[in-house]
Parts: C-alpha cells; sequence; structure tokens
C-alpha cells in the first residue's frame, strides 16, 4: 500500500531471503569466508561450526554458500534435523540421490551405501560437504552418528566436510562432556553477531535503494531508534522498518521519526514491555546499586569501632599475571589446519575484494600486482610502524618454516586484536611479540593504472596519483598535487613520507611506499579504536 507514496518498486522489507537485497556486513563476509574455506582444503574433513542468534542472516549465508559452490563440490542439505540417526543418515543419502531402496531402516546398509559413494567421488575429485541447519535441534545420538560420518575416510584424507549451523545453544551442547569428541573435531568457528548502529543505518538504506527508493524517508532519529528497537538483528529491521512505512503512509507521514518507529515496534514485536525494562531496567538497576552502596558506607562510618593499628605488610613484587588469550592462541597455532588460504580470504573480504575477481590462492603466492586494481606486499616491521599504516593486514605467527596466519584487526596501547581461523583474540603487546617476529603480509586496492615501481624521471597517471596522495600527507598546494612528471621536488617530498613511516628513504616509490600512500586515503578498511 505504502510503495507509491514513498516511490517503491517493491516492498524493501521482506522477511524472505532475496539474492538482490543480500546486505554482507564484514562479520558476514568473515563468516561467509570459513563456509568457503571449510569446504575447500582447509576444513581437512573436520566439522566448521557457524552460530548465530536467530534472525541475524545465517539462512541467508547458507544460501549465497550454495550459490558459490566450486564445480566440484556436492552438496547435502539438512534443513529439518530432528531426526533419529537412522533417519538422518536416510536423508543424507537422499539428497546425495543415492539408492537406497531395500536398505531404508538399516543404519549399517545406508552407512556402507553411503561410504561406497564417497569413495567413488573421491577418485573423481570431487569434495563431498553435508550442511546441516538449525543443528541445535539435533538429538544428542543424532550428533553422535553425524561424528561418525567422518570416519569414513582414506588413509590421506577424510571424505565428508560437515558444516553445522545452528543458533547459540549450539555452541552449549557442544560444550557437554558426552559430545567432547566431536568438540574436538571442529577445525572452524565462527559466531555471527548483529548488525552495529552504523551498519544498520547502511543496511535500510541499500534494501531501499535496491526497492527504487530515491530519499530515504527513516530520519536520523528514527534510523537510530530502529536500531535500538531491533538490536541490529536484520530479521527483526525488516519487520519494524516494514511496519513503520506502513504506519507512515497510513498517517501521511513524509519522515519516519522516533516516536513512529517505537510505536511500529511496540505493534510488530511481542514482548514490548520488556524492551523498556531492558532499555532501563540497567540504570535503574545501577541507582538501587550506589544507593545500597552510599547508604552501606554511611553506616560503616558511623558505627564500626576504630580498626587496630596494624604493623605494614611488606609489599612484595606481584607476578605478571598469565594472558590467558596468548596462551589460547598459542594452543590453537599448535595444532591448527593450514590457515594462509583463510587469512587471506578474510582480507580480501575486508577490501571488499570478489572471489571471481582475484583468486585467493593466486593472491596468497603475494605479487606485486596480484590483479589490476589489487597489490600485495610481503614485509617485516614492528608493529607500531604496522599501527601506523592504519590497515588490517596479515602477521606469520609461530615458527618461519611453518608459519601460522592471523588477522590483525586492531592495535591499542596495551593490547592487539588479531582473527586466527574462525576465533578472534586480544592479547598483549608483549605476549604477541613472543610469537610473531615482524613479518607480515598485506593485500590493498591500488588504482590500475598506478604501476608497482616510480622514480625520478617517471611521468602519467601514476605520477598523478602519487602527488595527489602526497598532498594529504604534506599540504602540497594544488599544482604540486597533481604535478605530471617524477622531479626533484617529489622525490624530496616522497623521502620525507618514508621517513614518517620508517621505510628506507631512497625516494623511490616500490611497494611499501605505495602502501604507505594508499594508507593515506580515508577509503578502505582501517584497523579497530576500541583496543585498549
Amino acid at each position: 500500500m505504502y510503495l507509491e507514496y514513498y516511490g517503491l518498486r517493491e516492498a524493501p522489507f521482506s522477511i524472505t531471503p532475496d539474492p538482490r537485497y543480500v546486505f554482507l556486513s564484514e562479520r558476514h563476509r568473515d563468516a561467509l569466508a570459513h563456509l568457503l574455506y571449510g569446504i575447500g582444503k582447509g576444513g581437512s574433513g573436520g566439522f566448521v561450526q557457524l552460530t548465530g542468534e536467530v534472525g541475524t542472516g545465517k539462512t541467508t549465508l547458507c544460501r549465497l554458500l550454495m550459490e558459490q559452490l566450486p564445480e566440484h563440490t556436492r552438496v547435502a542439505l539438512v534443513l529439518n534435523p530432528k531426526l533419529s540417526p537412522v533417519e538422518l543418515v536416510e536423508t543424507v543419502c537422499e539428497e546425495l540421490k543415492l539408492d537406497i531402496e531395500g536398505k531404508r531402516g538399516s543404519l549399517k546398509a545406508l552407512t556402507d551405501t553411503l561410504n561406497t559413494f564417497l569413495l567413488d567421488a573421491y577418485a573423481q575429485g570431487l569434495r563431498v560437504v553435508l550442511i546441516v541447519d538449525e543443528a541445535q535441534n539435533l538429538s544428542i545420538d543424532s550428533l553422535e552418528q553425524v561424528r561418525l560420518l567422518t570416519n569414513l575416510e582414506t588413509p590421506t584424507q577424510k571424505l565428508l566436510q560437515i558444516i553445522l549451523l545452528g543458533q547459540p545453544e549450539l555452541r552449549e551442547m557442544l560444550g557437554r562432556p558426552e559430545l567432547r569428541q566431536l568438540a574436538q573435531r571442529i577445525t572452524a568457528r565462527y559466531h555471527l553477531t548483529p548488525l552495529d548502529a552504523g551498519e544498520t543505518e547502511i543496511y535500510v538504506r541499500h534494501r531501499m535503494a535496491v526497492a527504487g527508493c530515491v530519499r530515504i524517508p527513516f530520519s536520523r532519529l528514527g534510523l537510530k531508534a530502529l536500531y535500538q528497537r531491533s538490536g541490529g538483528v536484520p530479521r527483526l529491521v525488516n519487520i519494524i522498518a516494514d511496519r513503520a512505512l506502513m504506519a507512515g503512509y497510513a498517517r501521511e507521514q513524509d519522515s519516519l521519526g522516533e516516536r513512529l518507529v517505537d510505536r511500529a515496534a511496540d505493534e510488530a514485536l511481542p514482548g514490548h514491555a520488556r524492551y523498556w525494562l531492558r532499555r532501563y531496567g540497567p540504570w535503574a538497576l545501577a541507582a538501587l546499586v550506589l544507593l545500597g552502596i552510599g547508604g552501606g558506607a554511611f553506616w560503616l562510618r558511623a558505627y564500626r569501632p576504630a580498626a587496630p593499628v596494624v604493623a605494614p605488610t611488606p609489599v612484595v613484587a606481584a607476578t605478571p599475571p598469565i594472558d590467558q588469550e596468548a596462551v589460547r592462541l598459542q594452543a590453537r597455532i599448535a595444532d591448527a589446519p593450514e590457515t594462509e588460504l583463510i587469512a587471506f580470504t578474510q582480507l580480501l573480504a575486508r577490501w571488499q575484494v570478489d572471489a571471481d575477481q582475484v583468486s585467493v590462492r593466486d593472491a596468497s603466492r603475494c605479487p606485486a600486482i596480484v590483479a589490476p586494481g589489487v597489490a600485495c606486499l610481503h614485509g617485516h616491521a614492528t608493529l607500531d610502524q604496522l599501527a601506523r599504516f592504519d590497515r588490517p593486514l596479515i602477521l606469520l605467527l609461530g615458527p618461519a618454516d611453518r608459519p601460522a596466519y592471523a588477522l590483525l584487526q586492531g592495535v591499542g596501547k596495551q593490547r592487539v586484536r588479531l582473527d586466527f581461523t574462525a576465533a578472534r583474540y586480544e592479547l598483549a603487546r608483549e605476549s604477541l611479540s613472543k610469537i610473531w617476529n615482524g613479518d607480515f603480509v598485506v593485500l590493498w586496492r591500488l588504482p590500475a593504472d598506478v604501476p608497482a615501481s616510480l622514480k625520478r624521471g617517471d611521468a602519467g597517471a601514476g605520477v598523478g596519483w602519487v602527488t595527489d596522495r602526497l598532498a594529504t600527507f604534506d599540504n602540497g598546494s594544488a599544482a604540486k598535487a597533481h604535478a605530471a612528471a617524477f622531479d626533484a621536488n617529489l622525490e624530496e617530498r616522497v623521502r620525507k613520507l618514508q621517513q614518517a613511516y620508517g621505510i628506507k628513504a631512497d625516494g623511490i616509490i616500490g611497494p611499501e611506499t605505495l602502501f604507505a600512500l594508499s594508507a593515506l586515503d580515508d577509503a578502505g578498511p582501517h584497523l579497530a579504536r576500541t583496543v585498549e
């Protein structure tokens, strides 16, 4: 009803998963990268686990995964996991289009049929994947049967890759002692969280634009309320936004503000009274605690007896606390499978480089120009130097002959944030120095017309880009910012930039200097500012 009023071709906030409306936040891209990695070589036949709250986009990611599967992949998708162990294996066989007539009800016959198929698929170079959606609904017996399916193997390789998608309860289930054998086989874990406030606004604008809207009717306060009431959960954003558009049409309101969004949420979501308790309850609880503390302090001052004089205790030097995050990371490095491809996949996703534009394997080889518009650098630096670049990049951890690849996401005064395989770690700088010798790899976007090297005497579009970037560094004049030739003056400006970034100040623009120049651009991903 409201489509014509708001200039829309179709309803933008339908809760059915339409691929045209897919919006991938940074964490959604990372989650998809983990799933694709699990299907590829990196999974090594173990389990890949993706969890997330209801409505955060797990099913949408599953659909995208199905669309991006390599041609040599065969998939069994189980959407209704409330099955007995025998029914589960029957469903897997049916999904793989195996002939199981006369074998139904016999777990041995079904398993033998599946094993024969997997061996034949392995001989043909095919990869077979089992995806279980809503896996938190699997019974303990069915989960154990899923684990037993991974025992189908050759002497060198597992024959079946299993991906478990589920709500947070799945993580709790896999923490039970009786499922520890399955939990130990999970080679990659990722927990999908809701959108933040900025991503929620981008999400709303994206869906409205796809639906043909020229001017977004939600005011800034309306978008803020939409985030607060939905918690950043995409499905709830859709429900509230759709109801708000309908209410705005009924009231002939061109601008949808905070009041209208709150009213729409009250009508569309159950238990909205609990929302007010959730929104304001913590403040009330904090006030009660402060009152209790204040009253208790007054009583103590008024009635407690004078404390006896006690001789001062000798000061003993405190033992530095153990960095548990570093211990956890070191344990994962020791037994993690191949991590190179997943780290490069994550970094490409941060730069929004599509898989059809750049092969992850090509990127991992790190030529100076990976593809038109994408550059790579393998270097050595201190953490402070990398923080100055302010770009996410890959750190090579552990022994030099068998490095593990982790994505540096943030640098603070005391701690750093890393993504390693499917988990996030925040550890002390000192702890990082014990497992990292300074080697790093970085990918970044570079204009296709900029060569891999520039020096005095060169000219062309690449020199123009360099001088434009330098203008943001040294406030060069407009004339200098668009110089056509690499002259002595430009060489001196390049030297100053190199000195500022701790690069060899030779005035020649190579990969490190190109990266420093690119880092001067506000566009593209940056390191997180929230690390201590």
